[in-house]
């Protein structure tokens, strides 16, 4: 069995994309997620075990439904990933600016 370590592989899946975007908007069960997917109750589990093991979402019982929301522990992985990426996107960009500037007659 694969255990999905990376959020970006886990969010790599339209189908795992749609449902993490539908938790975003407000927590769920997932009879209400697989009610607005093209995919069966049970896929919505398997994809949502997923997205937990990427801490991406986290759950907690309510009676006998469990409720999904976002997992802030793994957003905030996910935004220094994005915050590194930029960061040499940046520093990228300015020394080719600057390389261009030197050049110039």
């Amino acid at each position: 069995m694969t255990t999905y370590q990376d959020a970006w592989t886990a969010l790599g899946d339209p189908t795992r994309r749609a449902i993490f975007e539908r938790i975003a908007e407000r927590p769920q069960a997932v009879g209400e997620l697989a009610r607005d997917l093209p995919v069966s109750r049970p896929a919505v589990s398997q994809h949502l075990k997923v997205l937990k093991e990427a801490r991406l979402v986290a759950d907690r019982p309510a009676g006998n439904r469990r409720i999904y929301r976002l997992d802030p522990s793994g957003l905030d992985a996910l935004r220094v990933q994005l915050d590194q990426f930029w960061t040499k996107a940046l520093a990228a960009y300015k020394e080719v600016v600057e390389q261009d500037t030197q050049e110039a007659p």
